[in-house]
């Protein structure tokens, strides 16, 4: 038979049993949806992340503690570590150790929210230099004044708080002036910042900063630093500054193996292609995780054509006898099954299509996050690819279980 009557005669015989047709194909469907779903979310993911890391511009560079990263343990490690202290502050800040800086903040995270008067608020709470945010994250103030490097200096209890913190504590209550406790701490809130939404790693209008030198006394008890975010004086000596603070620090802890680093420095594009390999990781492990649900509806798929296999014998038998080879029973099954699965494929691509755009319509609304629908093109060809290919994997058996079928013997099956 020519490639047409074989695509035909599979089409009709499809159509005529399309409830089971559309249940054969179900774990496909759900297979290709899932996958798509996740290309996707890893896709936005990423671009969120980049988005807000470029707010941060590109002449920054972060220094953390402990090693860098490359698996659970090493996270784990570095929020233990202590080894960004005053002393590496002090090292780094000094013009002879890295000549091409302009700005540096240590930062302190600082677990807990705020409270006045009864009034609780779960906020992000930061011991940084607020200064050195308004001019590196474009943070902007609706009333009052930032702090200064006297503040820092003193250790002054005084704060600066976002537009939602100020709503939920004071109300339409003047805030300025007003004190506010964190960890039994009193604060007199010095100015507050104009709505902003979500700016780099945290949402400005749920944000407290405070001194870092005042969180780190008072709040913390801690003598080291969460991290130190430097500025360079340009985008194109960002790799050379980042060389400068690394040789610094390995002078200052006595480190001669990059191996025995206790702590890691990264640039923009370090963090971007960081983060990338992450996620990238990630979607991988899932979708493989979801193909198990592909290999369940290849194996309906096979159990459903060995099921229609049985119930044709004598249409194989009566093809048979009118000059059908085995080759052409075999190709006419086959055809079915990879069209089956086929259109499984194509169902699953349009459907996990459009979960992942009200998704991210849905996350943009409630989570408030400039979260963007990508299509993934080669999730979407993946899927139709890998959708035929189990057509034609568990479709192979049927098709030879009916090609091998005898006329006489299938023309005498009731």
């Amino acid at each position: 038979m020519r490639f047409k009557f074989t695509y035909k005669t599979a089409f009709t015989s499809l159509r005529g049993r399309m409830s089971r047709s559309l249940l054969t194909i179900l774990g496909i469907v759900i297979g290709i949806a899932a996958i798509m779903m996740v290309s996707a979310a890893g896709k936005g993911a990423e671009n969120l992340i980049t988005s807000e890391l470029s707010g941060l511009g590109g002449e920054t560079v972060v220094v953390q503690p402990g090693k860098e990263p490359k698996g659970p343990s090493d996270f784990a490690q570095s929020l233990l570590s202590d080894s960004l202290k005053d002393r590496e502050l002090e090292a780094i800040s000094r013009k002879a150790n890295v000549p091409d800086l302009i700005d540096i903040s240590p930062e302190i995270f600082v677990s807990g929210g705020a409270s006045y008067q009864g009034e609780t608020v779960s906020a992000t709470v930061l011991g940084f230099s607020a200064e050195f945010m308004m001019e590196n994250m474009g943070l902007k103030l609706a009333e009052g004044v930032n702090f200064d490097d006297a503040d820092i200096g003193s250790k002054s209890a005084v704060a600066v708080i976002g537009s939602d913190v100020r709503e939920e504590l004071f109300g339409t209550e003047e805030a300025l002036g007003k004190y506010l406790t964190i960890k039994n701490k009193r604060f007199r809130v010095v100015g507050t910042y104009a709505p902003q939404g979500q700016a780099v790693f945290f949402n400005v209008d749920d944000l407290i900063v405070v001194p870092y030198s005042t969180a780190q006394t008072y709040l913390t008890g801690e003598g080291h630093y969460s991290q130190f975010v430097v500025r360079a004086s340009s985008v194109d000596v960002v790799d050379r500054m980042a060389a400068d603070i690394t040789r610094t620090l390995r002078d200052l802890h006595n480190i001669t193996d990059p191996e025995e680093d206790d702590f890691h420095v990264e640039t923009q594009q370090g963090l971007v292609d960081q983060i990338s390999t992450i996620i990238g990781a990630f979607t991988l492990f899932l979708s493989f995780v979801v193909t198990i649900a592909l290999v369940v509806g290849g194996v309906g798929v096979m159990n459903i054509m060995l099921v229609s296999v049985t119930e044709r014998t004598r249409e194989i038998g009566l093809r048979k006898a009118l000059g059908a080879t085995d080759r052409d029973i075999l190709l006419q099954f086959l055809t079915e099954a990879v069209m089956l699965t086929g259109a499984g494929g194509v169902i699953g691509v349009v459907l996990g299509s459009l979960f992942s755009y009200v998704a991210a319509i849905a996350v943009r609304q409630f989570a408030g996050l400039d979260w963007g629908f990508v299509f993934p093109y080669m999730g979407a060809f993946a899927g139709i690819i890998v959708s035929v290919l189990v057509g034609l994997v568990f479709g192979i058996y049927p098709a030879r279980v009916a090609s091998r079928k005898s006329p006489i013997e299938a023309l005498r099956y009731e």
